[in-house]
C-alpha cells in the first residue's frame, strides 16, 4: 500500500528510459554506415552521395580554417532577430485575438488573406522597400514566424474551457488576473507549439533568402557548393541546418518544461 504523496512514484521516475536515448543516436549511425559502404562498393555516385567520412572531413576542415563559422554566425542572428521579430508581436496579437471576439473579427480576414502567400515570394518587395541589406532578410523571416504564432496563440486562447472564464468572472477576477491566471497558463501548449514551428519556418527561410541574396551565411554555403560541385560542402551545410533544428528544438522544449511543468508530470502519470 501506497502511503505518502500519491505523486511521489511518478516524480522518482525517470524522464527518459535508455532506448529513448538509445534510438535517436542508433538511427543515424545505422544509415551513415550503410551510406558509407555503399558508397566505397560503388553503389553510390561518389560526385552526388559523397561517403559521410568525406563529409565528416570536409567539416572538420572547414572549422579549422573558419570558413563554416564566418558562414554559421550569421545566419543564427538572422534566425535570432527574425524570429524575435516575428514571435513578440504574434504571441499578443494571437492571445488578443483569441480573448476579444472584436479584434478576431477584425483581424482574422487579414490573417487568413496575407497567412498563403509563400513568404519567400514576397521577398522582391521586401527589397524594394528595405533595400537588399539584413534588414530585408530579418523581416521576411519575421513575417513567416508572424503568422505561425499568431493563429497558434489564438487557437490556444479559443480551446481553453469557458468554464474557467466563468469561475474567474464569478470570484470578480479583474481583466488582468483573468489574463494571468486563465488565458496566459491555458494558451502556453499551443503557443509553444507555434513556437518550435516558427523556428523550423526561421531557418527554411533564412537558408532560401541567403541562396541569391547574401555573401555569407548556410544558404550562401550550400548554394555555392552547388555551382562549384562540391557535394562535400553541400552536404555539410545540409547537416548542419539538420543539428540547428534538433538544438532548437531541444531549447526550446527546455524553457517549454520550464514554464509548464506540470506537463512533464501528466506525461509522467500517463
Amino acid at each position: 500500500m501506497k502511503s505518502g504523496n500519491p505523486w511521489a512514484y511518478d516524480m522518482k521516475k525517470p524522464s527518459s528510459t535508455r532506448a529513448d536515448v538509445i534510438f535517436p543516436v542508433l538511427v543515424p549511425v545505422i544509415i551513415f554506415a550503410l551510406w558509407e559502404i555503399a558508397s566505397h562498393a560503388g553503389y553510390l555516385n561518389p560526385l552526388f552521395f559523397p561517403p559521410p567520412s568525406r563529409i565528416f572531413k570536409t567539416a572538420a576542415e572547414m572549422v579549422q580554417t573558419g570558413e563554416l563559422q564566418r558562414n554559421l554566425f550569421p545566419t543564427l542572428m538572422r534566425i535570432l532577430l527574425g524570429f524575435l521579430l516575428g514571435t513578440v508581436p504574434g504571441i499578443l496579437l494571437g492571445l488578443s485575438m483569441g480573448w476579444s471576439r472584436r479584434v478576431r473579427m477584425l483581424i482574422d480576414p487579414v490573417i487568413s488573406i496575407l497567412y498563403p502567400i509563400p513568404k519567400i515570394a514576397i521577398l522582391p518587395l521586401i527589397m524594394l522597400l528595405l533595400g537588399i541589406g539584413e534588414l530585408s532578410k530579418v523581416t521576411v523571416v519575421g513575417i513567416g514566424t508572424f503568422f505561425l504564432v499568431t493563429i497558434n496563440a489564438m487557437t490556444g486562447v479559443r480551446s481553453i474551457n469557458r468554464i474557467y472564464f466563468e469561475v474567474a468572472n464569478n470570484y470578480g477576477a479583474k481583466k488582468l488576473k483573468i489574463f494571468t491566471k486563465v488565458v496566459l497558463p491555458g494558451s502556453l501548449p499551443m503557443v509553444f507549439s507555434g513556437m518550435r514551428l516558427a523556428l523550423g519556418m526561421s531557418l527554411i527561410l533564412v537558408v532560401a533568402v541567403e541562396f541569391n541574396t547574401a555573401n555569407y551565411g548556410l544558404g550562401a554555403l550550400i548554394w555555392l557548393a552547388w555551382e562549384t560541385l562540391r557535394t562535400e560542402k553541400l552536404y555539410v551545410g545540409i547537416l548542419i541546418c539538420a543539428v540547428l533544428g534538433i538544438v532548437f528544438t531541444s531549447v526550446l522544449k527546455r524553457i517549454e518544461r520550464h514554464f509548464m511543468p506540470w506537463e512533464e508530470t501528466l506525461m509522467r502519470k500517463g
